[in-house]
């Protein structure tokens, strides 16, 4: 019998007269086929005829195949982890139930407690300030870049105080933030430095991966993201050598199966970090989860130069029109993800702000969302004790973008009809603006 690894006490006994299985209860043909038609769905006579022969072969199959012995943890998850170190050029990357999660363990690491100070962009999604909100950290929030809409550094300068303890930029749309001014202030006072990476996996800075320049970079594979992970998932990276023996059990309750306590099967501890001690908690992924990303990472360049196709595209067509600032392509040095297809309105030539914009480009059936609300005027900070008015005076540049200049429309899975209509209902819009009707 093959020799097993250090015990990983969630079982899996192997071949013993009286085994005990890591899986309680296995998935059969019946639980599979239910799978099948929500990953595939249809209608009509084909589809009913093509989900019978596959159903056929399926409980054909379930007759002489053996259910997986692990559905957690396993060869799967670090398949995956190995390909995101050899794709991103790091060491240790560490497959988590969600980007969040990195969140929670950079900060951890980090050993913020209440008082301390992050700086987080005006413009962001809520988890990026979660984790430092729930434990009495002061959020301090940086002004946002007018061209990208990501954090400027040097509103980042004018914020930073003997208490800031994290600075956390948000590559917004997949845009690389400019990364060497904010590192030179980390390294200036001592601040640990978080990259947001949740919608920039592959994407480049200066010839350097998004997510592996900070100290620390978390990616999501959430399910709107341009890779997922069968819907959740994150990786954590990281640029302290110190902590990556760490990292992988910061990950799972601090167990060492390695080691054991008396008369039990392994030994658990605090995870070491910057400012001492910490406890780790579970963000365990799941073996499928780790073979959907294998799959997504093998074709996340392809997927990527499709996005830069339609966004170049997309830029054809719309730069003509002098009331519109198109999609920045990038170059040698900034490589975009292309999450999202940025485009900003100039107000005055165009007749309008955003919002009429947006109320006329919805009319005409084009989605677009401005990616994202800003994180002061949201409830929980009144709730926390911010003035949201207060905070908005020390970002103007915020306020004036995403409320009379900047949206963003999809950029993936569009036939060249729907990018078509797409750019003819942009340029119909602004027309409409400038003529005032």
């Amino acid at each position: 019998m093959e020799k097993k690894k250090a015990s990983d006490f969630r079982y899996n006994t192997g071949e013993t007269k009286v085994p005990w299985a890591a899986v309680g209860e296995n998935y059969n043909a019946e639980d599979l086929m239910t799978i099948i038609r929500f990953m595939m769905k249809g209608k009509g006579a084909d589809y009913d005829k093509a989900i019978e022969a596959v159903e056929k072969d399926i409980y054909a199959l379930d007759k002489v195949a053996v259910p997986p012995a692990k559905l957690s943890l396993d060869v799967e998850v670090a398949k995956a982890e190995n390909m995101c170190d050899e794709y991103l050029h790091t060491k240790g990357s560490t497959f988590l139930t969600n980007c969040t999660a990195g969140f929670e363990i950079a900060c951890k690491y980090t050993g913020l407690k209440p008082g301390d100070e992050v700086i987080v962009p005006a413009i962001t999604f809520a988890a990026t300030m979660a984790y430092p909100l729930s434990i009495g950290c002061k959020l301090v929030f940086a002004d946002v870049d007018p061209i990208t809409l990501n954090m400027d550094p040097k509103d980042v300068a004018r914020k930073i105080t003997d208490k800031t303890k994290m600075i956390i930029p948000v590559h917004i749309g997949g845009y690389p933030v400019d990364m060497d001014p904010i590192l030179e202030l980390a390294k200036k006072h001592d601040i640990v430095v978080l990259e947001d990476a949740a919608h920039a996996f592959g994407g480049e800075y200066k010839h350097r991966k998004l997510g592996t320049i900070g100290d620390f970079g978390s990616f999501s594979f959430h399910e709107v993201k341009n890779i997922t992970s069968f819907g959740e998932g994150g990786i954590l990276c990281s640029n302290v050598t110190e902590f990556l023996p760490e990292m992988r059990r910061a990950r799972f309750l601090g167990t060492d199966f390695t080691k054991h306590i008396k008369d039990w099967l392994y030994e658990v501890t605090s995870i070491q970090g910057k400012r001492g001690p910490f406890v780790a908690t579970n963000f365990s992924t799941t073996e499928i989860q780790g073979l959907g990303l294998q799959l997504q990472i093998a074709r996340n360049d392809q997927i990527m130069k499709a996005r830069r196709d339609a966004a170049a595209y997309l830029n054809s067509r719309l730069e003509g029109c002098n009331a519109l600032r198109v999609q920045d392509l990038g170059n040698d040095d900034i490589v975009p993800t292309f999450h999202l297809y940025q485009l900003q309105i100039d107000p005055e030539k165009a007749g309008g702000d955003v919002q009429l914009f947006k109320k006329k480009i919805g009319d005409k059936g084009v989605t677009q969302i401005a990616h994202f609300g800003p994180l002061y005027r949201f409830a929980i900070l009144k709730d926390y004790g911010y003035d949201e008015d207060a905070i908005a005076a020390t970002c103007p540049v915020c306020e004036e973008v995403f409320y009379r200049r900047f949206t963003h429309f999809p950029i993936y899975g569009l036939t060249k009809e729907q990018l078509d209509y797409m750019a003819d209902s942009i340029l119909e819009a602004v027309d409409e603006m400038k003529r005032g009707v």
